[in-house]
Formats: C-alpha cells, sequence, structure tokens
C-alpha cells in the first residue's frame, strides 16, 4: 500500500508554469502513475501516465507539447512540469498509482485504473 501527497499547485497568469510533485510513503520503482485533474462541474480526466521506469509515458491530447511527467524513484516522488498554463488547465490535480500495468493507453489514462490516489492540489490560472 502507498500513501501519495501532491503540492506544487497554486495560482498563476495564462503562460505562467508550475511544477507538481506526488510524494509517496513507500517504494513506486514498481508502480504505474499518472496525474488526473477535475475541473469544476467536469469528471476527472487522465492527465499524463509514466510506467514504473519513467520511460514510457502518454500523455492526454490537451497537453502534448506543454506538460512533462517524470518520476524519480530513488525519491519516490512523481513530478509533472506544466508550461505554457492557460485557464482551461485550472482543476484539481491528483496522482494516481497501480502496482499492475495497463493494458491500454485508454486504460492508463482511465481514473478507473488506478488504486491510490492523493488528496489534490489546486491549479488555478488566471487569463
Amino acid at each position: 500500500q502507498v500513501q501519495l501527497v501532491e503540492s506544487g499547485g497554486g495560482s498563476v497568469q495564462a503562460g505562467g508554469s508550475l511544477r507538481l510533485s506526488c510524494a509517496a510513503s513507500g517504494y513506486i520503482s514498481t508502480y504505474y502513475m499518472g496525474w488526473f485533474r477535475q475541473a469544476p462541474g467536469k469528471e476527472r480526466e487522465g492527465v499524463a501516465t509514466c510506467a514504473d521506469g519513467g520511460r514510457l509515458t502518454l500523455y492526454a491530447d490537451s497537453v502534448k507539447g506543454r506538460f512533462t511527467i517524470s518520476r524519480d524513484n530513488t525519491k519516490n516522488t512523481l513530478y509533472l512540469q506544466m508550461n505554457s498554463l492557460q485557464p482551461e488547465d485550472t482543476a484539481v490535480f491528483y496522482c494516481g498509482a497501480r502496482g499492475a500495468y495497463p493494458s491500454s493507453a485508454r486504460w492508463a489514462l482511465s481514473d478507473s485504473f488506478y488504486t491510490y490516489w492523493g488528496q489534490g492540489t489546486q491549479v488555478t490560472v488566471s487569463a
């Protein structure tokens, strides 16, 4: 079992950057992990995912070229570098983890795949 704690959220203007962190209580080297977000009145959606080794990544079309997911297994931490932020990126961002591989890219970006979740961190982007 692993506990996840997100941090790094905040308020920025459009075009700005933020770096989110997700610190795990245990070893994450064998976990598939991902970042999700939930905007007010909307369902939680997958943003980016990262396999245990860190080299296999997936991104939602809406963030490709702007967001970068990475992980440092020695620090048991997952990151999300967010550049060129836009007001539509405003949401609560969550990290998820599961000790298994998803069967497809679509499944990897589905919150139903993940077992463990953090409490979320708010990101607000103003125009």
